[in-house]
């Protein structure tokens, strides 16, 4: 929880910073497909005949929220984004909050081409049926590229690319009490759309 509070407080700080550059807030929601590299213990391989985790969320639908400023320069945003995905009888759910920041490199008088950084948090919650829910929460690191592309005076839309490393793990536990082994998120890779609104 400290942690959270801490990252929150970092928000909240790069936001200030943020406005005394910035010309627009905005909002907006992503819809994209997120792929996760997921490492297994040797337990859980022996325990249920090694099961691909990788393919628990491979290519899954994942939604997203997201709010900033923003000027000619770049932009500062947080977003919260969420994917569930079932594989092999494994079932987990990823959340990340993160905070990244953008340069943009315009390619034309509407077009531009956009890279940053991110950094945040990714809670990872394992779900499966048969097995006691368990969820941890891990730090979250990297980056995206993108071409943005305004379609109106307030209205922009985006194609983006955003890969993350990160710690979270989670263990499976059957419900009768037997430990079958755990499993740790190494990275995530998402590609996604976006529509983003400045007011």
């Amino acid at each position: 929880m400290t942690t959270l509070k801490n990252l929150l407080l970092a928000f909240t700080v790069m936001g200030a910073s943020a406005a005394v550059q910035a010309n627009d807030n905005f909002a907006g929601l992503t819809l994209g497909q997120t792929s996760d590299k997921v490492k297994k213990s040797h337990a859980l391989n022996d325990n249920l005949n090694s099961p691909n985790a990788d393919g628990v969320i491979g290519k899954d639908t994942t939604w997203g929220v997201r709010a900033g400023q923003q000027n000619s320069q770049g932009r500062y945003y947080a977003t919260y984004d969420n994917v569930s995905g079932s594989h092999n009888g494994i079932k987990l759910r990823q959340e990340n909050l993160l905070g990244s920041y953008d340069l943009f490199y315009p390619v034309g008088s509407d077009t531009k081409l956009f890279g940053g950084a991110t950094a945040g948090l990714t809670k990872l919650t394992q779900e499966s049926s048969g097995f006691s829910r368990d969820s941890n929460i891990g730090y979250a690191l990297g980056g995206q590229v993108g071409v943005l592309q305004q379609v109106s005076k307030n209205t922009s839309v985006e194609l983006g690319y955003r890969y993350l490393r990160s710690n979270a793990s989670t263990e499976m536990v059957q419900r009768s009490g037997s430990k079958q082994g755990s499993l740790d998120l190494t990275s995530s890779a998402q590609t996604y759309l976006a529509a983003n609104f400045a007011f």
